[in-house]
């Protein structure tokens, strides 16, 4: 489902800071723009009542996740809220073990390659380049160059609507977007707004 989910639409909305009160109406917003894959931070506040609002109110081809998740008890959690993908900072075994051994989509951060080998062969789905802004397009094509053929290489961290060209030149198949695409606050027009923007870029790059 999740190479679906990227093949009809690369980008993944981040949304760090949402409330559960406003997350059925930004998330019907992003999935009417297009948005197939959509993240809440466990950082954010009441982030699994969040989780399992987008779950109950978004269609079924859309696959809801948690961000920044840091232990294999976050995982458990993630799970019972209705979340099917685990996304991280960085690429702690016992996290990303948890994930699949509970059936859950999984998108490691890596910063090396050999993170990024390490995390494919706990079987890790995407691999998250992070911070993208700190690793560049250069680090894209070098990895992709060695990493197996049909490996998803996402960017996160600094992404807008202007540089993903150069990403996908790159050889990047997937975006993950923060404060680009959402900050708190924010209105459901105001969020529809910059989907729009994000997803005209994402249709250019096709």
């Amino acid at each position: 489902m999740l190479e679906q989910a990227l093949a009809q639409n690369g980008l993944i909305a981040i949304l760090r800071g949402l409330q559960p009160h406003e997350a059925a109406a930004i998330g019907e917003v992003l999935y009417g723009a297009g948005f197939r894959v959509i993240e809440v931070p466990l950082n954010s506040p009441e982030p699994f009542e969040s989780i399992r609002i987008l779950r109950n109110c978004l269609p079924a081809d859309c696959l809801i996740g948690a961000g920044t998740v840091l232990t294999p008890a976050q995982v458990k959690l993630v799970k019972k809220a209705g979340g099917q993908l685990i996304v991280m900072p960085h690429s702690d075994p016992h996290v990303l073990r948890a994930a699949k051994a509970e059936g859950l989509y999984l998108a490691p951060g890596v910063a090396t390659p050999t993170e990024a080998f390490s995390a494919l062969a706990e079987g890790a789905d995407v691999l998250k380049l992070f911070p993208a802004e700190q690793m560049g397009t250069a680090v894209v094509k070098s990895w992709l160059a060695v990493l197996p053929a049909g490996t998803v290489l996402a960017p996160v961290g600094g992404i807008t609507p202007d540089n993903m060209q150069q990403f996908f030149d790159a050889g990047a198949r997937g975006f993950g977007l923060g404060s680009g695409l959402y900050k708190p606050g924010m209105t459901p027009e105001q969020v529809a707004a910059t989907a729009e923007a994000y997803i005209a870029a994402w249709q250019a790059l096709r």
